[in-house]
């Protein structure tokens, strides 16, 4: 039971820190506070994704410079897609179905997938596979928003606020006992983001 207990009280670490990005008027500071407290809860949390060497070791995840112009309100447009399984030994399958698209603008020009994940109490997935991918960021790629665990920077019923600057790392590329969805062709374009967490 005090596993559970510590992912519950991740999870809640995780939903308060989005939800000071949220009711902060200034992005980029905001962007300061929560890389402070992710480097807080990486480092000392018992769910933290990091090996506890690493712990010990973390003097600061790494980001590239906040960039004020990768900051959108994007109009969400509803979608009926298909429905993807990704097989886990940890967690069974997990089932994403495809519910939207958002079109980044320029300097972005990319249209991204929008998910719904169906567990969890389900739960809005945007992963991101761009041209950083294995060079300066995760193979892999990283997640925008991640809804069902807390990771939300807003917008209403028409839209959501996309800010590639909060992109980050799945628990994956930290640990290989975790096991991530990753970021599918919707999701994936070369155009580099030098934004959000890197290598």
């Amino acid at each position: 039971m005090a596993a559970q207990i510590e992912v519950v009280d991740w999870r809640r670490n995780v939903a308060e820190m989005y939800a000071a990005v949220r009711a902060s008027p200034e992005p980029e500071a905001a962007h300061r506070r929560w890389r402070r407290r992710r480097d807080v809860l990486f480092s000392t949390h018992p769910q933290s994704p990091l090996l506890p060497d690493d712990r010990l070791r973390l003097t600061g995840l790494r980001y590239f410079p906040y960039d004020p112009a990768l900051r959108f309100s994007v109009k969400v447009e509803p979608e009926n897609g298909p429905e993807r399984v990704v097989s886990t030994a940890t967690d069974g399958d997990i089932r994403m179905h495809r519910v939207a698209a958002i079109a980044l603008p320029e300097p972005v020009n990319a249209t991204l997938d929008v998910w719904w994940l169906g567990q969890y109490g389900g739960g809005l997935f945007v992963p991101l596979r761009d041209g950083t991918a294995g060079t300066e960021s995760y193979g892999g790629g990283r997640y925008l928003l991640d809804t069902a665990k807390g990771a939300d920077l807003g917008g209403d019923a028409a839209a959501l606020v996309v800010d590639l600057n909060f992109l980050y790392h799945p628990s994956c590329r930290y640990n290989p006992a975790w096991e991530c969805p990753l970021a599918p062709e919707g999701n994936t374009f070369d155009t580099p983001i030098y934004a959000g967490e890197r290598l």
